[in-house]
């Protein structure tokens, strides 16, 4: 039978082998008494600089002859364990002329993709930017000073935004289906620790990997990816999808998952012409900050601050300050300011981490939540419009060249502009200046009272050393594509499925691939594989 054995404490200088021996001595029994070990759960107890140490829960399989263990142990955080099942409906009867198609090759679009062919259905996914390898290299050559391409960059391209943007695999969500989703990546070359690590993380240097690993297998279960394939239009007929218009063609579907991401604001006007419901919702604006990442680890972990155990520390802070919150978002310790660029003559910030967070930087977003109210307009894209003028501003600020603005934050504090070379780890080049200059005046004003409260909880080492860079602004989607519930269609569209963070459901790698798998769950429930 199954245990699940909780809060077993580990030292930090403990290795992860005596675990084992940890739960056998919770349960009174011999080592060789448990059958099989599987953790479900790490993480760090770091409430108190003078007492750090892991904290565990696992589940063990012991022999049904021992079973009267749970009585004599009950009261101790041991407790009977059932895992949550995966459920896979079976195939709905309503027929499919076509194949399926999905628009976009970020996570809701590859794992939508590839959760369709291994169900048999054979889907075509069309991605408008190219395949990984090639992006990396379109990367790459931006960073070192050329021109956006604007179908392959930081945002574009097979694996979408996340690719670049750290692979951060945390999630609100928990259940089966987010398990289902780690357990695909831990099988793509993702590392077994994302199954229970707190905080798991893969890393910008391992994710292009990851990517490609999931689309083969995508293409070995029958699936199709076609790449520099943008959808330029949809065709709709008495309220149903009839097919795509594409710059390779026009291709007929009655099944479309719409998983563009979040910057693909052409698509998002093509939309709205052809009378799909599209609304404004709320999104995220700031700015990212950064920060010497010894001084963080300072902060969190006080004179364990070297243990080799720890690494890099990432800290996660709210201030209440008047009318709304700020919080941070996207720490990347060990990390690096990127450029989230996806259309020439505008700018704004991201941030990204490699496995080994060895980045002698900290960074991290510092943004609040934007109600549709303050842009000051009842338009659907009212969000994009208001995005788009602080990252024109900012591109101008940057010389047209995408240097990144940059203040010290003592000196956005004191309402005084930079000066000189400021330290950080962006790529291109820094442009010292005055972030009120962008940002919006109520933005300004939420930072100038949250930050003093973010430094206080953070021991002084919040802004001590710290420089800002601007604007944050692609945090979230600024659009909602409404759609049904049950069903998961527009309401008007009968055969488009909105999806992911584009569609405004969801916000990260593992929420946006979580949507794309009920999407692909409520088509595979309502159609019949194709012969």
């Amino acid at each position: 039978m199954a245990l699940k054995i909780s809060n077993v404490r580990l030292e930090l200088d403990e290795p992860e082998l005596a675990l084992p021996d940890k739960l056998a001595e919770r349960l009174g029994v011999g080592r060789d008494v448990l059958a099989r070990v599987r953790i479900l759960r790490k993480s760090l107890d770091a409430r108190r600089h003078d007492d750090l140490h892991f904290i565990y829960s696992a589940e063990v399989e012991i022999p049904e002859e021992e079973s009267d263990l749970v009585t004599r142990v009950s009261g101790r955080d041991i407790e009977p364990f059932e895992a949550d099942r995966f459920d896979w409906p079976l195939p709905g009867n309503n027929p499919l002329e076509h194949r399926p198609i999905v628009i976009g090759a970020g996570p809701a679009g590859l794992f939508a993709g590839y959760l369709l062919a291994t169900a048999g259905y054979r889907p075509i996914v069309l991605e408008r930017g190219r395949d990984v390898k090639d992006r990396v290299a379109d990367v790459r050559a931006f960073d070192a000073g050329g021109p956006v391409d604007p179908e392959s960059n930081y945002l574009f391209g097979e694996g979408g935004a996340g690719t670049f943007s750290d692979g951060k695999l945390t999630s609100r969500g928990t259940g089966p289906d987010v398990q289902r989703v780690l357990e695909i990546l831990a099988d793509c070359h993702g590392k077994p620790s994302i199954l229970y690590e707190q905080r798991p993380h893969l890393g910008s240097n391992r994710l292009p990997l990851v990517v490609r690993t999931l689309r083969r297998k995508l293409e070995q279960a029958g699936g199709e990816v076609k790449f520099s394939c943008r959808v330029e239009d949809i065709h709709i007929d008495e309220g149903r999808l009839r097919g795509v218009y594409t710059t390779s063609g026009y291709m007929a579907c009655d099944v479309a998952v719409l998983a563009v991401g979040h910057s693909a604001r052409d698509t998002y006007g093509m939309l709205l012409r052809r009378g799909v419901p599209l609304e404004a919702k709320a999104f995220q604006l700031g700015v990212r900050i950064e920060q010497p990442q010894e001084q963080v680890n300072k902060a969190r972990y006080g004179a364990f601050s070297d243990h080799p155990a720890l690494g890099a520390a990432d800290y996660n802070l709210v201030a209440h300050a008047g009318r709304r919150d700020v919080f941070t978002f996207c720490m990347c310790a060990g990390g690096f300011v990127m450029p989230s660029v996806s259309e020439p003559g505008y700018f704004c910030t991201n941030g990204m981490s490699e496995s080994r967070h060895d980045s002698p930087f900290a960074n991290s977003g510092l943004v609040m939540t934007i109600d549709p109210a303050e842009t000051g307009s009842t338009h659907p894209l009212a969000g994009v419009f208001f995005q788009q003028k602080s990252e024109r501003l900012a591109y101008l600020i940057g010389e047209r060249t995408y240097k990144a603005p940059i203040q010290w934050a003592r000196d956005f504090l004191g309402g005084r502009g930079s000066r000189g070379k400021l330290p950080s780890s962006y790529p291109r080049g820094t442009m010292p200046t005055d972030l009120g200059m962008l940002l919006p005046p109520g933005v300004t004003e939420s930072l100038e009272r949250s930050l003093p409260i973010m430094d206080r909880k953070f021991h002084g080492l919040f802004l001590r050393n710290a420089t800002l860079t601007g604007p944050e602004s692609r945090g979230s989607s600024p659009v909602r594509i409404p759609r049904d519930d049950e069903s998961r269609q527009s309401p008007t569209i009968v055969g488009l499925y909105p999806c992911g963070e584009g569609a405004g459901y969801a916000g990260g790698i593992i929420s946006a691939a979580v949507d794309g798998l009920r999407t692909a769950r409520a088509i595979v429930a309502r159609h019949a594989r194709l012969d």
